[in-house]
């Protein structure tokens, strides 16, 4: 596993993604409140996609450390105890009750158990944790390949998107939802997490499942993920800018 230091590039984009995040939260104010703010994101977000796919093989992986590299506390992004009430009942019965629908444009659509994610081929890796708000954090996840998931689905042609829909609401009616596209969704880190430093996932952390899709920052990585929806084109969910954060002005490709 690699612990050097990131790509130039890579501290490149960050940097600029974080200068535009702290003129936006610096200020504690909605976005939509700053228009000019929505245009430098926008063009920064064009040149941020176009430099990830010229410059990154899809297969490139994040960095990964060791286990003396992992954080002594991990602080929980988003949501840390979804309020939704199906959650709770699940929740209370260690998400014995829990199934994950795939679904969409696939072939096969299913309904799976945790126990019956634990028993596909896992993968485990140490990565760090890049949150737009300024902190990261480095942990360790093991979990089943996005990939492995909807390869048994058996994904149409015509699918561009993966949709993660998830228990929390960050206000009343807006459940948190995301998206990806398959180039990320393909790539062998991208795994759905069902435990955290060789422990079942935390609520706070995301139980039962949790997205990892090590690319991007921490708003990508959807927690409390109840369904995943192969589609075409995600103008049709929420507000359609493909995701909760993204339907209130943020970036829809957040790469580092």
């Amino acid at each position: 596993m690699s612990t050097g230091k990131r790509p130039d590039r890579r501290r490149f984009i960050k940097g600029g993604l974080g200068t535009a995040a702290a003129l936006v939260l610096g200020g504690c104010e909605p976005l939509s409140d700053r228009p000019w703010v929505l245009n430098v994101l926008g063009a920064a977000e064009t040149l941020n996609y176009r430099i990830q796919r010229l410059l990154l093989p899809r297969d490139r992986l994040a960095p990964e450390f060791s286990e003396s590299e992992l954080s002594a506390y991990f602080k929980p992004n988003g949501t840390s105890d979804p309020e939704d009430e199906e959650y709770q009942t699940l929740a209370k019965n260690n998400f014995a009750e829990w199934r994950l629908m795939v679904d969409g444009l696939v072939e096969r659509p299913a309904r799976l158990s945790l126990k019956e994610l634990r028993e596909m081929p896992a993968r485990s890796q140490i990565t760090r944790h890049d949150c737009v708000e300024g902190w990261s954090c480095i942990g360790k996840w093991k979990g089943v390949p996005l990939r492995a998931l909807l390869e048994r689905a058996g994904i149409s042609p015509r699918v561009r998107y993966i949709v993660l829909h998830c228990a929390d609401s960050m206000e009343p009616g807006a459940k948190y939802y995301e998206s990806i596209d398959l180039i990320d969704a393909m790539h062998p880190q991208t795994i759905l997490a069902y435990e955290m430093n060789d422990q079942p996932l935390p609520i706070p952390h995301g139980a039962p499942v949790r997205l990892r899709v090590e690319r991007q920052l921490g708003y990508k990585m959807a927690k409390y993920v109840m369904r995943i929806e192969a589609v075409e084109s995600f103008s049709h969910i929420g507000a359609g800018k493909g995701g909760y954060w993204e339907d209130r002005g943020y970036d829809w490709y957040a790469g580092i």
